[in-house]
């Protein structure tokens, strides 16, 4: 999972934390039938295009898929740190 991220941050992530994140890319994918892989190729991209945006922190990027009834929904909680700085 950390493969981008990593990349990107520079730091390895604590193995609680790469379990918890862990699972809930399991249980995404139990709800939607999406391959894991499939998932985070989705996170990663998003991430990727945000960022050439705004400042974000991808290391605390959740994103998630809500069903509700028929319908499902994707969630992304990404956290800003401000404006992307142009140099």
């Amino acid at each position: 999972m950390g493969g981008f991220m990593d990349r990107l941050t520079g730091k390895s992530r604590k193995s609680a934390y790469q379990a918890k994140e862990r699972l809930q890319l399991v249980l995404i994918h139990d709800r939607t039938n999406l391959s894991q892989s499939v998932l985070e190729t989705m996170k990663d991209e998003i991430i990727e295009v945000i960022s050439r945006h705004i400042d974000i922190a991808p290391d605390e990027v959740r994103i998630e898929i809500n069903k509700d009834g028929r319908q499902q929904r994707l969630i992304a909680d990404i956290p800003i740190r401000g404006p992307k700085r142009r140099g």
